[in-house]
């Protein structure tokens, strides 16, 4: 028996509102510490607004950790932008490491680390958001016994990291927004058996696909339910978040390869007056093939990263 202690959230697309409405409802004595993962956009450095956005929304106030500092109950964490948020046994821990689903900071660093420190003292929560991140690391805090709590989808604005998150997790609680807090409050204040999940061996093998983002190596990596996706270095991917990624990685090379057909396009035409008319062929074929690729990239633009035309 135990009271849960610490509380961590990870939102995307559509985060902040939500937030706003979860911490106005929060008792300024909460009896818990508060970890909060958005993802702002990738390439946004120092400090961002969202420590005081919450701390105006409601009773418990919000910062911006230091690596180090103290873990204390009745305070919010909000990550630093370009720095993953984790924490240990008593304190808070930044890491500039690789990115996981294409963000930094993630949300899956900080609900790993959370599980991994705190066990069953953990209550993991999923709110609106775009592709996937997340999933694997709510996975771990109900193996280790925690409490696995997710934003209704049909509340959402963007139900993909709640509906994944059902598809994937035993969730123990689905609550619209206006809900949540009073939940939590609860969770915190009261006394709950726990087990822990049998742990599934990972299983992992080596893939014939390169990581989008470094372009080394990378292992498919199956535990249960949960799949993920890991280069050497330490960029992780979801599924979804690693077909992203790869279509992101297609869309640059055909743009480059644009550019080139272009240039030779170009250079063929100046030269056509020097070198002979067989140049103008040249560049007509080169035209050719730059507008066709032009026209597939415009098709390729229009595409949702589930293949649906937009």
């Amino acid at each position: 028996m135990l009271k849960p202690d610490i509380i961590a959230i990870g939102a995307s697309a559509g985060g902040v509102e939500v937030l706003r409405e979860v911490v106005a409802g929060l008792p300024a004595d909460l009896k818990a510490a508060v970890f909060v993962v958005v993802h702002i956009g990738n390439g946004m450095h120092g400090r961002s607004l969202l420590p005081e956005i919450l701390s105006s929304a409601g009773a418990v106030p919000a910062v911006h950790p230091s690596d180090g500092d103290r873990i204390r109950k009745g305070q919010i964490y909000v990550a630093v932008p370009d720095y993953h948020m984790t924490v240990g046994q008593d304190c808070v821990h930044l890491v500039y490491g690789p990115k996981e689903n294409l963000t930094r900071p993630a949300i899956n660093p900080l609900f790993r680390s959370a599980a991994a420190a705190f066990g069953p003292r953990v209550i993991g929560v999923i709110l609106t958001g775009r592709l996937d991140d997340g999933i694997a690391g709510l996975a771990e805090i109900k193996r280790r016994g925690g409490v696995a709590v997710v934003q209704d989808p049909s509340d959402a604005d963007f139900p993909s990291m709640p509906m994944t998150a059902l598809d994937h997790v035993k969730v123990d609680h689905i609550t619209p927004a206006n809900k949540m807090a009073s939940l939590l409050a609860s969770l915190v204040n009261t006394e709950r058996h726990y087990t822990t999940e049998v742990d599934e061996p990972v299983e992992k093998h080596l893939i014939q696909i390169n990581c989008p983002e470094c372009g080394g190596p990378v292992w498919e990596e199956r535990q249960g339910q949960i799949v993920e996706y890991r280069c050497r270095v330490g960029h992780t991917y979801s599924p979804t978040a690693f077909k992203e990624a790869q279509q992101d990685t297609v869309e640059a090379s055909l743009w480059g390869a644009l550019v080139s057909l272009e240039g030779a396009a170009d250079m063929a035409e100046r030269l056509s007056s020097e070198l002979g008319p067989e140049f103008v062929e040249d560049a007509r074929r080169k035209r050719q093939q730059a507008n066709a690729l032009r026209d597939l990239l415009n098709d390729f633009s229009l595409r949702t990263p589930s293949g649906e035309v937009k």
